[in-house]
């Protein structure tokens, strides 16, 4: 190779600097603004870097065993919601396609939940199921009132009647409109409501009775026909006529295509509403859920709003305003994409995932399964008897630390002895995964086991909330 000396510096114009090193920029030195709003702008790659560096500090969402709420969606769906981010679900005259997209859907859950062919369901998107709660409640309680006064009775003392096991967005709805919530108590090895203890706390101020498809304490499934049936009963003997509403936030996407041989949906006549959680196992990120009504009179019409769409009525029901109209994209297109066939491998999976998963814990000595994911893909389990050393508490802490999220809760009245953890089962968490989890369990109650004492209270506990 050639040899090369030093060459004399050329005059040349300075180069101006323009790596500027992101940690180097204006802006970094300081804190992010807490409490009110900056005085001066920064750069939007160091606003964005700053902000994603501190959400590192988040749990891993993959990881949350204790969300029901879907972390993985493929990239060709994320695409599309990036479209329509800007597009607000209420002009739906601006933006007819959208608006159809979401009738499409509804139709769609209306087949998927056996609206018998002689009826015309009626139904709307919602920003959840818990929105999607409130206005079958609603509907339960206008019914309940109009068909009251017209018998001339008072319509100041309504009621609800669900199991304890229900989801809190049933007792805010009872607190919001001023219904008594009859929450009827778990009992022994009972978790959920059945026929006969349903009928116990039923009168004629009873507005409806909420069964759930699902419970999220234990992942099990309530009897909805064996309730109705008991309602059947009810009024052929006492001629009070209840109506059922069934929360099927999370069943609602599982049992069609898994359990079709269970009666849950619209081949009963007494279920006059359902409610699912697109945003659960409907596979969209969180922001979506469904309302369906078996037909028109099971809505009452003054809740209803109209709206010109495209020089048309559109009637409306809902109580957000203004939403974005991706979600409702999301879920179309995984309707497009997996089809009946598709969502029945995906929920397959996901169940069969919880049941292996089950079957290693029901394995180890220091536990005892309450449920084994043979319902929904979620099973509850609880710290075998006769140990006393560590709790589910301590459970969920030690594996914190290895990242996962397994929350640990205590049962409610009538069951607050009873205190387990829960594991969640989704789309995107596979049989690789599953097993390393088994692991982890296994070491942190090994770990645990062999403390001669108890682990000290933890300075920021982490307890789950139902």
């Amino acid at each position: 190779m050639a040899l090369h000396g030093k060459q004399p510096e050329k005059r040349r114009r300075p180069i101006v600097g323009a790596t500027s090193p992101i940690f180097c920029r204006a802006g970094t030195a300081g804190d992010l603004p807490h409490g009110s709003i900056p005085q001066h702008p920064i750069d939007p790659d160091t606003a964005a870097q700053l902000i994603a560096d501190e959400l590192m500090l988040d749990g891993n969402a993959r990881l949350n065993l204790a969300t029901f709420v879907s972390t993985w969606m493929e990239p060709q769906a994320r695409e599309l919601m990036s479209m329509t981010f800007d597009k607000n679900m209420i002009d739906k005259d601006e933006y007819p396609r959208t608006a159809d997209i979401e009738m499409r859907c509804v139709s769609i859950l209306s087949r998927l939940w056996n609206s018998p062919d002689h009826e015309q369901a009626t139904g709307c998107s919602t920003t959840g199921s818990s929105e999607a709660a409130m206005l079958s409640g609603m509907a339960l309680k206008w019914r309940w009132r109009d068909r009251m006064r017209a018998q001339g009775k008072p319509v100041d003392r309504p009621n609800m009647v669900m199991g304890a096991n229900v989801q809190v967005c049933w007792e805010k709805f009872a607190r919001y409109w001023d219904v008594e919530a009859r929450l009827v108590p778990m009992e022994g090895e009972r978790y959920n409501l059945t026929g006969d203890e349903v009928v116990k706390y039923c009168d004629e101020n009873t507005i409806g009775v909420v069964t759930v498809l699902g419970s999220t304490f234990d992942g099990s499934y309530e009897p909805v026909a064996d309730i109705c049936a008991r309602l059947d009963r009810l009024q052929a003997e006492t001629g009070l006529d209840v109506p059922v509403h069934v929360d099927g936030a999370s069943g609602g996407f599982i049992a069609p295509f898994i359990d079709p041989e269970l009666v849950w949906d619209f081949r009963l006549p007494r279920v006059q509403s359902i409610n699912a959680s697109g945003h659960k196992y409907g596979l969209v990120y969180p922001g979506v859920g469904w309302a369906i009504w078996r037909n028109p009179e099971a809505l009452p019409d003054d809740l209803v709003f109209h709206v010109n769409y495209l020089g048309g009525d559109m009637p409306t029901f809902a109580l957000n305003f203004s939403r974005p109209g991706n979600h409702v994209v999301a879920q179309y297109y995984n309707f497009v994409r997996l089809g009946f066939e598709g969502f029945r491998e995906v929920q397959q999976a996901a169940r069969d995932v919880a049941m292996h998963v089950a079957a290693e814990i029901g394995k180890m000595d220091a536990f005892r399964l309450l449920t084994d994911g043979s319902e929904l893909p979620v099973f509850a389990f609880t710290i075998a008897d006769g140990i006393d050393t560590f709790t589910v508490f301590d459970v969920s802490r030690v594996l914190r630390e290895k990242g996962w999220l397994v929350p640990a809760y205590s049962f409610p009245e009538n069951r607050q002895d009873l205190a387990a953890l829960r594991i969640v089962v989704r789309n995107g968490f596979d049989r690789d995964l599953a097993d390393l989890l088994v692991n982890d369990i296994r070491a942190a109650a090994e770990y645990l086991a062999q403390l001669t004492a108890p682990l000290p209270p933890d300075p920021a506990p982490h307890n789950f909330h139902h």
